[in-house]
């Protein structure tokens, strides 16, 4: 199967099928996706009937999404990816003046709340209704509420928080990302991965140079050079110890807890955190002492409204000791193309 999108389809136009989705609606898109073979090439501008043949024919090294302004193509395996969890716009048809961009992919929607407050604190950025060039494809079709554009009014740097699903999530961001980039002919600056240290440090960075083994890269300061974007890893791994908390593994949650403690809020909550544990008959889990920490400091939203507010209200030396303790300090200022 091969799908062809761009400008330039007419040097694919011989024996193809030329736009069928014009006049139709969905379920004759998909009559029309359930009766090809396989072997046909498709030229089409339709979203939802690129998803529906991505879908059917993700299997398979030989069905490809040919991109006829550059010549390139994915594998619909990897457009497939690309719509579900990027909502990228495959189409291509990027223009504009390309700015100072980054993109920081982590495990899920509260890590995006603590990044995205971290960025604003220490980094005078802010959310920004502007969109780079570099980052239209995503724009125009994400729900706003799912990812963070933020921008630095005095450079006009921008950076983009996009939470993924889980460690294995963010990998395969960073692959699907990387080859878009060469295939619809555009670039970020930087490229941020940020992982939980599931076993150890080594494994963690293991899983993100597996990904980068598919492209040509080389070591970089504080990262790894693919072209000319910077891809730079955050482990998470700074382990929380308390006696009223079991403790199992580093996630963005420690974080929070030494930044709590570092605030003061751990040792008023003390009190309640030791009676709730004696009232279930067991340690606390991480995110149970989130919850108490979010209701003595008055906030009633949800622990990622919890998590931004919080970060921005902390002291900066107490934040940054934190980032520092956890050895993320550094990567995070390569991200934000911090040069004050």
């Amino acid at each position: 199967m091969r799908v062809v999108t761009g400008k330039k389809w007419e040097r694919y136009a011989e024996d193809a099928l030329l736009f069928p989705e014009y006049g139709k609606n969905r379920e004759e898109l998909e009559k029309l996706v359930g009766s090809l073979r396989g072997d046909e090439t498709i030229v089409t501008a339709s979203l939802e009937l690129l998803d529906l043949i991505a879908r059917r024919f993700k299997k398979g090294e030989e069905n490809v999404l040919i991109y006829s302004d550059t010549g390139k193509s994915l594998t619909l395996k990897e457009v497939h990816e690309l719509r579900k969890y990027l909502d990228f716009d495959v189409r291509g048809g990027f223009s504009g003046e390309p700015a100072r961009t980054s993109v920081l992919f982590v495990e899920g929607k509260t890590d995006a709340k603590f990044f995205k407050a971290v960025f604003k604190k220490l980094f005078e950025f802010r959310e920004s209704r502007e969109v780079p060039y570099n980052l239209t494809f995503i724009e125009r079709v994400f729900e706003r509420d799912n990812f963070d554009i933020l921008k630095r009014s005095s450079d006009g740097t921008y950076v983009a928080v996009i939470p993924s699903e889980g460690n294995s999530g963010v990998v395969r961001n960073l692959g699907n990302f990387l080859r878009a980039m060469d295939v619809f002919a555009f670039a970020v600056d930087r490229i941020g991965v940020a992982v939980d240290i599931d076993e150890n440090r080594e494994a963690a960075l293991d899983s993100i140079l597996g990904r980068l083994s598919d492209f040509e890269y080389r070591e970089s300061g504080e990262g790894y050079l693919v072209g000319g974007t910077e891809v730079i890893p955050l482990i998470i791994g700074l382990p929380y110890q308390d006696e009223l908390i079991d403790w199992r593994k580093p996630t963005v949650e420690d974080l929070m807890l030494h930044l709590i403690a570092r605030e003061g809020l751990m040792e008023r909550i003390r009190p309640g955190l030791k009676a709730l544990s004696e009232s279930l008959g067991r340690l606390l889990k991480p995110k149970e002492v989130m919850y108490i920490a979010l209701s003595a400091y008055g906030h009633w939203g949800n622990l990622e409204g919890f998590y931004e507010l919080f970060v921005m209200r902390s002291r900066f030396r107490n934040l940054k000791a934190v980032l520092r303790e956890a050895g993320l300090m550094d990567g995070l200022v390569r991200l934000a193309m911090w040069e004050r």
